[in-house]
């Protein structure tokens, strides 16, 4: 922050959250007034107080405000038969279809194999991205696979507590039983990891005797993918691009302690 009332460096906080999005500058102001705002993590009340909004963190009620307007995030629900790259060298149907609407180069944030569909971030933050990508910082997927066979609680409870892959063990973060047919139609399984692994969900329900016959992800960390139709991209709301940030934010903070 560059000072307090007397400082005649920077915008105006409650300027800086209007042009932001946040709010108008009386309810910014009120927000201000109230406790609700802080500038790198210390509670500002001061309306005369100025920021620099590319060097300053500003949250409000704990959620991080995008200053830079230059950084996009879209989520894509990635259909079945797209590789996640966006230029495949085998000529095989890649990302760019998703992003023409952007001016910006987008990256994709992570992977998923082709034949799993659901949700894929696209955005032209790295800082972002590599918090996102990186096991390390713990940023859990949800995934739904649809799975050969009858799924009974001990297959459940033998997820939890990991199995013995080729590259390590691995255990789901969480895992649950949606449905299980008698019949030999086959189970609904919600797996929740944090792990990078490639195609790990495919071989753990392997491991398991229960390999994958459709697979899709439908969280990546605070994001929800729901009703985004397959093929279709859309830019993050506010809310959505605050509770990313303020995962990158934290994430970096951990790694200064």
């Amino acid at each position: 922050m560059t000072g307090g009332a007397e400082s005649t460096e920077g915008v105006r906080l409650q300027k800086a959250l209007a042009n932001a999005g946040v709010a108008s500058r009386r309810v910014a102001e009120q927000l201000i007034v109230e406790g609700r705002v802080r500038v790198n993590g210390a509670v500002v009340t001061e309306l005369g107080s100025r920021v620099d909004p590319e060097n300053d963190l500003v949250d409000v009620d704990g959620t991080a405000v995008q200053f830079d307007q230059s950084k996009r995030y879209v989520m894509l629900n990635k259909p079945t038969g797209v590789v996640s790259s966006m230029k495949d060298d085998r000529g095989r149907p890649d990302l760019r279809s998703f992003t023409k609407d952007w001016e910006e180069r987008l990256y994709n944030v992570g992977r998923l194999d082709a034949e799993t569909s659901g949700l894929l971030v696209l955005t032209n933050d790295g800082e972002l991205a590599h918090v996102l990508a990186h096991p390390s910082f713990g940023v859990t997927k949800v995934y739904i696979a649809k799975v050969d066979g009858r799924v009974t609680p001990q297959i459940i409870q033998q997820l939890l507590r990991g199995v013995d892959l080729e590259d390590g063990p691995i255990a789901a973060d969480k895992a649950r039983l949606l449905s299980s047919s008698a019949e030999g139609g086959g189970s609904l399984v919600e797996l929740t990891l944090h792990s990078g692994r490639n195609r790990i969900v495919r071989r753990m329900m392997a491991e398991v005797g229960h390999p994958v016959v459709e697979l899709v992800r439908r969280q990546f960390g605070p994001l929800h993918l729901g009703t985004l139709p397959a093929g279709r991209a859309r830019e993050l709301t506010k809310v959505e691009r605050g509770a990313l940030l303020t995962l990158s934010r934290q994430a970096a903070g951990q790694q200064e302690d």
